[in-house]
């Protein structure tokens, strides 16, 4: 859930874009983890068709800013990576994930990830924890939340899964209309479907959610 697809989007943004500090020195040493994140931020900006420029637009980032971080000069904040996130209909949790560097096709045909295992992070107004590690054709999450205001719609290219492990869960698909998720009710839904959700009672939910990488370019 919790991304948005490319082009207009329902969300609230000031009317000029949003200034980080740059790069200080070209000389200091590489931060590798700075490179992933750029790197897979470029790939994904790629996959969905977009310019820089157009992401700068859709995030309301400058352009120079993004520059610097597709090339790993530079790191966001995370408001700012929250809304590179939404932009591209990812989260910050993909975002950030850690690459071992191999190729997709080079993947071990096998990967086991305990119950204290697996990258965490913000996924919209929910945690979440990446079920599996390297590239794969879908990314497999568990997530928790509580916020009882739905927020904002999202749209995103890829098909969604999503399973109610605990509590209730209501999901605003417009123009589909909304529906109560209880405990063991799943639900489905394809690529750019506007949707929300909230809890339902404040003890919040937990969902298993399976969403499709996107396509490369």
């Amino acid at each position: 859930m919790l991304g948005s697809r490319t082009g207009p989007r329902d969300r609230h943004s000031s009317d000029h874009p949003t200034q980080e500090a740059p790069v200080t020195s070209l000389d200091a040493p590489v931060d590798q983890q700075a490179l992933a994140v750029g790197g897979r931020i470029r790939a994904l900006r790629r996959a969905r068709g977009l310019t820089l420029v157009q992401l700068a637009g859709e995030a309301r980032l400058s352009h120079p800013f993004l520059s610097q971080l597709e090339r790993g000069l530079t790191r966001p904040s995370m408001v700012s990576l929250e809304k590179i996130a939404r932009a591209l209909g990812s989260s910050q949790v993909e975002l950030l994930a850690p690459v071992d560097g191999r190729r997709s096709d080079d993947q071990p045909g096998v990967v086991f990830v305990s119950a204290d295992d697996g990258s965490t992070g913000s996924y919209g107004q929910a945690s979440a924890r990446l079920l599996t590690h390297g590239d794969r054709p879908f990314h497999p999450m568990e997530m928790t939340g509580y916020n009882r205001d739905p927020g904002e719609f999202f749209r995103h290219a890829e098909d969604e899964f999503v399973h109610v492990l605990a509590g209730r869960l209501q999901v605003d698909l417009r123009p589909e209309g909304t529906r109560l998720l209880e405990t063991g009710d799943s639900l489905y839904y394809v690529g750019g479907t506007p949707h929300r959700w909230n809890a339902v009672d404040d003890g919040g939910y937990r969902l298993f959610v399976v969403k499709q990488r996107p396509e490369p370019v």
